[in-house]
């Protein structure tokens, strides 16, 4: 019998959150901190881009006046139970951002956070980020949007700390985010987009 030859693998370089934030602010793009690894952040595709652009468009001029200010793309949330930075698509805080370590780039509680779901990552975001964003004190509204069909995911908090879902399915129905005092309809969500129906 011919031996098999074994080679070892080295573990990943693992990293402190102070030298992840001075690798990110020389990155030409962008990646997140999970708990000692850097994990780079895929690009996005048009839909996914202006369903993001479309949600924060829309509440940028709904909390205009409001004790609520909307965030897209370059800010991060950091995740202290799970030492986590990550880049939502959309979030919300309610009064002042609360930054992490006075940076001006990475806020600590969000209200609201919607991520535009994605081939590659539409699992992740269902199940493993929604239990590290669900860890933080200030979020109540989780929402996924959903950029192969009509289709937008809504979580939101209870009183007693339970997680309500709800589906929202026509363009028809508005979604209430509670958590920001605001109303979208899903037709303002889904304008102007060319759904390209895929296997997922």
């Amino acid at each position: 019998m011919q031996a098999i030859e074994k080679t070892a693998t080295a573990p990943p370089k693992r990293y402190s959150l102070e030298e992840y934030f001075a690798l990110e602010e020389q990155a030409e793009s962008r990646s997140e901190f999970h708990d000692g690894e850097i994990v780079a952040v895929t690009g996005g595709t048009f839909n996914h881009n202006a369903l993001a652009l479309n949600i924060a468009a829309f509440l940028k001029y709904a909390l205009k006046g409001k004790a609520f200010r909307p965030f897209c793309g370059d800010v991060k949330v950091w995740i202290e139970k799970h030492q986590r930075a990550t880049y939502p698509d959309v979030m919300a805080v309610a009064g002042e951002p609360a930054p992490y370590n006075n940076r001006k780039d990475t806020l600590t509680n969000p209200c609201l956070v919607i991520e535009v779901l994605s081939k590659s990552t539409m699992e992740y975001d269902q199940t493993e980020k929604f239990k590290r964003y669900r860890s933080l004190d200030s979020l109540q509204e989780y929402v996924l949007v959903n950029q192969y069909d009509i289709e937008v995911q809504l979580y939101t908090r209870t009183n007693e700390g339970f997680w309500q879902y709800r589906a929202y399915e026509s363009l028809e129905d508005t979604v209430q985010l509670t958590s920001i005092e605001v109303e979208i309809t899903v037709a303002e969500i889904y304008e102007g987009i060319e759904l390209e129906v895929q296997d997922i």
